[in-house]
């Protein structure tokens, strides 16, 4: 039995010829394959099947996969997201990726291409839903009031927890890991999502903006900007430790 058999992928697709391209292909290689046609359908999809990966098309009949995302953000539903779509542009990217959205693949496509993002994908998140150890024997990231239980997939500041889509929690990791010290936004990129956009690193910043409406709610700001080099997690100059 393949081994991504224990994974169940949601394909969102309003073309017929396409969906059944897609789900002959991901049932070939092992996977438990849904379908949907529309955005809704989409949706109470994710909440019946809980599927472990969504591949979802931008335009669809009734909304657009990046509302789609969004909402079921909205509804703590953090499934990674792969997005197919004929948009090409930067921005579109940029815009699809900031939604929650974990890749994005432009039509047209190959499949084998699509089945190497799937794969990338649940390697990335394989263990955020693994059984977690008690607590006393997880790793955590801590700074200031500020915990990161890589295991459990769980985020608290001061006390609170903090819910965090898949990439978030990823970019989250990267500066705990090294806090205290600047790293460029090219750095982040390639830790974070594993390659570059073109060179463009803007999806960096727009993803630490989200970032910091949820951990920097409250003083003192942990997330700082070094300006034109990237971003490090640290106390204000001003506070005492």
């Amino acid at each position: 039995m393949a081994a991504s058999a224990r994974h169940t992928v949601l394909v969102v697709e309003d073309d017929p010829s396409i969906r059944t391209l897609l789900t002959s292909a991901l049932h070939a290689a092992g996977y438990a394959v849904v379908s949907a046609g529309t955005g809704q359908d989409a949706l109470a999809g994710t909440e019946r099947s809980g599927p472990d990966l969504i591949v979802l098309d931008v335009m669809l009949p009734d909304t657009d996969g990046f509302t789609v995302t969004r909402e079921l953000r909205a509804r703590g539903i953090y499934t990674p997201v792969l997005f197919l779509t004929a948009r090409t542009e930067v921005e579109d990217r940029i815009i699809g990726l900031s939604s929650g959205g974990d890749d994005y693949v432009t039509k047209p496509f190959h499949v084998q291409e699509i089945l190497l993002r799937i794969r990338a994908i649940l390697r990335r998140s394989a263990g955020l839903h693994a059984p977690a150890p008690p607590p006393g024997e997880r790793p955590l990231l801590r700074y200031a009031d500020l915990t990161l239980d890589e295991e459990a997939h769980e985020v608290h500041r001061g006390g609170q927890r903090v819910p965090l889509s898949p990439t978030e929690f990823r970019l989250l990791a990267c500066l705990m890991a090294q806090p205290e010290k600047v790293l460029e936004k090219q750095q982040i990129l390639q830790r974070v999502w594993h390659y570059d956009f073109a060179g463009d690193t803007r999806i960096v910043d727009t993803y630490i903006k989200n970032l910091r409406r949820k951990i920097d709610r409250a003083e003192p700001l942990l997330i700082h900007t070094v300006r034109g080099v990237g971003y490090c997690l640290r106390l204000p100059r001003d506070h005492t430790r």
